[in-house]
């Protein structure tokens, strides 16, 4: 039993016994906008420096008070776009200020201290639902780096050889009940992008597997994607198909990473790591849509399992008499898996016929700051 118990807390261990100054490099980009910046510009900014997200600071507080990412200029495309015929405004002439105002956007920025373990910082990003986490030095009030669900995935990685491999490595995904595999958002290739920006806001999630007819998967567009309207001035017209705007997309897409629901945790691990995304598209033998499996969902299932905070991980029958389930008390408390900004919830269902399921509806977390 003691073993068992060894087993689940191997990672919480191994985060708490290193602090975010470890995870910091020797050199990185760092960009900060003043508030008082063009909304344009600083989105031009972020595609001309290679960044996803910027901590803003107000100059008159002297102080850091939120993140620019991505999702700010998918909120303001959705909100204030009518047709390719109408130049948006608000994007021409409002100041980062003006933005925040208007979306009433006065809660504290989160942040963690360079001296707070990597279990804190990892407890932080996923209890809070976001997912940029400013690493800011306490007596100086510098921004040092930011944190990201992927960057601690590879940090362990680093180490992964050398740390004992629990049994519950080499489990399915769909045994352990990680991932997301009902209610996924999808799009299809005529799809206009302003109804893909529709769902990014309205739906919470960060990605959109394309899929045919029949629900196999073509292809993916991403938050990140969006920001490729703002490197090429294309944003005034998004009444374009999603097959145009990939058509466009930068040479580095390697295609869509995908992985299958029997596949071992440490399989989904490693490829996640290798291929350096925030997520893989689970698909069946018929290359057909049923699931994703996030960052999120795999750092909540090693970290925050053995703390009873775990929310995302759905329970799953273990088959009688197998010694090796490893769902702990604290996991059994929780009924409900939320599904996170790394995932797209989705409306086409994958069913294995070799196993039986009673899963409950999922709930959708909203993202503060999000990470694509």
């Amino acid at each position: 039993m003691s073993s068992k118990k060894d087993e689940v807390q191997i990672f919480a261990k191994f985060f708490k016994y290193h602090i975010c100054y470890d995870l910091i490099p020797t050199s990185a980009k760092l960009v900060v906008f003043d508030t008082q910046l063009l909304v344009k510009k600083a989105f031009f900014a972020l595609v001309y420096n290679g960044v996803r997200a910027a901590p803003l600071w107000h100059s008159a507080n002297q102080k850091f008070v939120g993140m620019l990412t991505i999702t700010d200029f998918i909120r303001i495309l959705q909100m204030y776009y009518k047709s390719p015929d109408l130049e948006m405004e608000e994007l021409e002439e409002h100041k980062l200020e003006t933005w925040r105002s208007q979306l009433n956007d006065t809660k504290e920025l989160v942040w963690i201290s360079p001296n707070a373990t990597l279990f804190e910082a990892i407890r932080t990003l996923i209890l809070n639902e976001i997912h940029r986490l400013p690493v800011i030095d306490p007596e100086l009030g510098n921004v040092l780096y930011i944190l990201t669900h992927k960057r601690l995935l590879r940090f362990l990685f680093l180490y992964i050889h050398d740390l004992p491999k629990p049994a519950y490595f080499h489990q399915s995904i769909d045994e352990l009940g990680i991932g997301t595999y009902e209610n996924i958002e999808v799009a299809r290739y005529e799809t206009p992008i302003i109804e893909a920006l529709n769902k990014f806001v309205t739906k919470r999630v960060s990605a959109l597997p394309i899929v045919d007819d029949e629900g196999k998967l073509l292809d993916i567009y991403a938050k990140f994607d969006v920001i490729n309207l703002a490197a090429e001035k294309t944003y005034n017209n998004l009444d374009v198909t999603l097959k145009e705007a990939n058509d466009h997309r930068n040479e580095w897409f390697e295609g869509v990473h995908t992985c299958k629901r029997t596949d071992s945790l440490f399989f989904v691990m490693e490829t996640i790591v290798k291929a350096e995304v925030h997520r893989l598209v689970i698909v069946d033998d018929h290359k057909k849509v049923c699931g994703v499996v996030s960052l999120s969902d795999i750092l909540s299932f090693l970290v925050l399992r053995p703390s009873g905070e775990d929310k995302r991980t759905k329970i799953r029958p273990s088959p009688a008499g197998s010694s090796e389930a490893i769902v702990d008390e604290a996991q059994e408390k929780s009924e409900i898996k939320e599904n996170g900004d790394d995932e797209p919830a989705f409306d086409i269902e994958c069913t294995d016929s070799s196993k039986s399921e009673n899963v409950s509806e999922e709930a959708v977390i909203e993202n503060t700051q999000p990470e694509d």
